[in-house]
């Protein structure tokens, strides 16, 4: 598993790269950010995906008190994941021009909403 984990990350990593169109100078100060944002966003999509099993497991035998732990685990992994894209938004700024900063988040939302989708699809 660990090794699919890597190749996944591996794989995304060399899209965006591909994607951001980044000056060599650029590239020295991202990757760092990029890095360290990523692996506090794999723990966010590690958590969204536990959330999505429990929801799965759940669904047959549906208690209310189950939908409620469910619903407030879903609002808090959304405002957490709200705060880490604001807490690295200063830090990508430092390194990269707005216009970059605004590319690269829109690649993670595509990135994101795809990755949605076929959880949403399983």
């Amino acid at each position: 598993m660990q090794l699919v984990v890597e190749k996944i990350r591996a794989d995304k990593k060399l899209f965006v790269g591909a994607n951001m169109g980044l000056t060599e100078q650029e590239a020295k100060g991202f990757w760092p950010v990029y890095d360290t944002y990523q692996d506090e966003l794999f723990l966010l999509r590690a958590r969204t995906l536990r959330l999505i099993n429990d929801y799965a497991q759940a669904y047959e035998n549906m208690t209310d008190s189950k939908a409620k732990d469910l619903l407030d685990e879903l609002i808090t992994i959304e405002t957490l994941g709200l705060k880490l894209r604001q807490a690295y938004l200063p830090k990508f700024r430092e390194v990269l021009s707005n216009v970059k900063v605004v590319r690269y988040y829109q690649i993670e939302n595509k990135i994101y909403a795809a990755l949605s989708y076929e959880l949403a699809a399983k």
